[in-house]
């Protein structure tokens, strides 16, 4: 099955504010016919970071089934960590970045990791604030579960 995903995070004041995801998921099944699903959730305080990660993860561990996917992101930290490869140099290094510093939100790039695996992933930069409707779409969804009333507590900050 081949199946789109649409990502994007938000931090107000990151990284001490409150922020959000939204991931938009699409997929055309055997009759031509669209099913979109959309999700989004709030935390107390977070970074934007975290959000966009947790945008890809939450799309992806939606996924019943192995699929071909193409997830779509404004976040160059998400998607350059894949078609760059940093995340397998990361990896080799024990989880370390250029001048041995630590890799930030470990927890969940491995989250990611686990949630891709029994897919088979690209990954797609989209300029984020440019008419793009699903982009726009998911940064209102994660806005709006940013200023919302419903904020769970991000364990990893």
């Amino acid at each position: 099955m081949f199946v789109k995903i649409f990502t994007d995070g938000a931090a107000r004041g990151n990284p001490d504010g409150p922020g959000g995801y939204g991931t938009i998921l699409q997929y055309v099944d055997t009759k031509g016919v669209l099913h979109e699903k959309e999700m989004s959730q709030g935390y107390v305080r977070t970074t934007n970071n975290r959000m966009e990660l947790m945008a890809a993860i939450v799309g992806l561990e939606a996924l019943n089934r192995p699929c071909q996917v193409e997830l779509y992101s404004d976040s160059k930290y998400l998607v350059d960590a894949f078609n760059q490869n940093w995340i397998g140099g990361w990896i080799k290094k024990g989880w370390k970045r250029a001048g041995n510093e630590p890799v930030k939100n470990i927890d969940l790039w491995k989250r990611l990791l686990k949630a891709k695996q029994p897919h088979e992933v690209t990954f797609i930069w989209v300029k984020g604030h440019d008419g793009h409707p699903e982009n726009e779409r998911c940064d209102q969804l994660a806005t709006s579960a940013a200023d919302g009333e419903v904020l769970i507590v991000d364990p990893g900050v």
